[in-house]
């Protein structure tokens, strides 16, 4: 695919606003989340602390839908500027606490706790704003390429909110974190368009002002359940989230302290690391994309990434860590990505953010994933709780591709239509 076929998605005028407020977003999620989490590890010495703190992220999961029923109703677009506003504040908070010096690990959990009630629905909702606007032959390139978002600011806040930590303390690097998010608010606003590339059908705003949001939520909870592809895909999702995510993201820090008797400089290597190998599996994808099978090509790679996490679990050199966490983070890319554009394809264009939202709530995996982790890592150590995380996942993956073959795995489904 050309260069000028693989930037395609950047005629569309909402996404050149959209996905640099993604960036920014993403930037100032990304260095929050290494920052703070390694205050709550270092200050309380506990890595169930860690594993709370990371859980906390996600207890708006359960939430998600109720953000898609908002986002059908009141639009994408001014429900992102909400969300995006609240970081901003809770940002500014933690920054002014920080500059007073009064900062504690409870305040932290606090805050953290409030941003998780909003924050698992940012990905999911974003993802709706592209669909609305972007044709759907653009969209799987679109999806890889708003995808970056997320692996450039891993790999960029990562190694800057290390930095700045170490070099300035924890008040002037939230400095840092608010501006990004005030920048995000602005370029929303700026994001969406007046003729999506999918017009509503006629007479479906009325009826949605008219009707009950938990009406709007069961139907959308019904249409996924009756959809097999669909639900099959959710299904991966949760697996997902429940085995694989807590080893790539949320335990990484205890893997920098205690595995390699490092520190946050070693964390910020490893998650760049991983990031950087997903920024190249999302670059591949976006001049790729138009040529793959959605859910066969997520199935296939959802089980390589098991496989590549349970190399990783079992190196034990820092240096050899590193690149196995780039290898993983490609194969990682190349799984996630085409399951996302199918749902956003292969839905109905009135469930969309409903979708999204139930998309969302099956994050919520990573809590009971994480906090299971905490007491097996203390009776069994590491690798053998990641060993045994990566088994359940292949072997669980290998049972939703028989379980849904014929619409997830045959080559004529319309999950898999190139």
């Amino acid at each position: 695919m050309s260069e000028v076929s693989a930037l395609a998605p950047f005629k569309v005028r909402s996404f050149r606003f959209q996905w640099p407020a993604d960036l920014a977003t993403s930037w100032a999620f990304e260095m929050e989340t290494l920052i703070l989490g390694w205050y709550v590890l270092v200050e309380t010495g506990s890595v169930v602390m860690l594993t709370v703190f990371a859980s906390l992220q996600y207890i708006g999961t359960l939430l998600a839908p109720m953000f898609g029923v908002m986002g059908d109703r009141v639009g994408h677009r001014n429900l992102l500027c909400a969300m995006r506003g609240l970081y901003a504040a809770l940002a500014t908070i933690l920054m002014t606490f920080a500059f007073m010096g009064i900062v504690t690990p409870a305040l932290v959990l606090a805050i953290t706790a409030v941003m998780g009630l909003v924050r698992p629905s940012d990905i999911g909702m974003r993802a709706a704003l592209v669909a609305e606007s972007m044709p759907a032959d653009r969209l799987v390139g679109a999806m890889s390429i708003q995808r970056t978002t997320q692996d450039t600011a891993r790999i960029a806040g990562a190694l800057t909110g290390a930095g700045l930590v170490a070099a300035l303390g924890m008040g002037p690097a939230y400095m840092a974190v608010s501006s990004f998010y005030a920048i995000s608010v602005l370029l929303t606003m700026k994001a969406g368009s007046a003729h999506p590339a999918h017009p509503p059908a006629a007479g479906a705003a009325g009826r949605s002002a008219r009707a009950s949001p938990w009406r709007d939520l069961r139907e959308g909870l019904a249409y996924v359940w009756n959809t097999p592809h669909l639900l099959g895909a959710m299904c991966f999702a949760f697996l997902l989230n429940l085995t694989a995510f807590p080893l790539f993201t949320g335990l990484l820090p205890y893997v920098a302290k205690e595995v390699y008797l490092s520190d946050q400089t070693t964390l910020g290597y490893l998650v760049a690391g991983a990031s950087f190998g997903a920024l190249l599996g999302s670059m591949a994808l976006s001049r790729i994309g138009h040529a793959v099978r959605p859910a066969r090509m997520g199935l296939v790679f959802g089980a390589g990434w098991y496989a590549m996490l349970l190399v990783f679990a079992h190196t034990p050199h820092a240096a050899a860590g590193i690149a196995v966490l780039i290898l993983t983070g490609i194969v990682q890319s190349m799984g996630l990505i085409p399951m996302t554009a199918m749902l956003l394809r292969n839905s109905d264009m009135r469930y969309r953010g409903r979708v999204m939202g139930i998309r969302m709530l099956v994050l919520y995996g990573n809590l009971p994933g994480l906090l299971i982790s905490a007491p097996l890592i203390a009776r069994i150590g590491y690798p053998l709780t990641a060993t045994l995380y990566c088994a359940i996942g292949l072997a669980f993956t290998l049972l939703i591709a028989v379980r849904w073959r014929v619409h997830l795995w045959r080559p004529g489904a319309p999950a898999n239509a190139r």
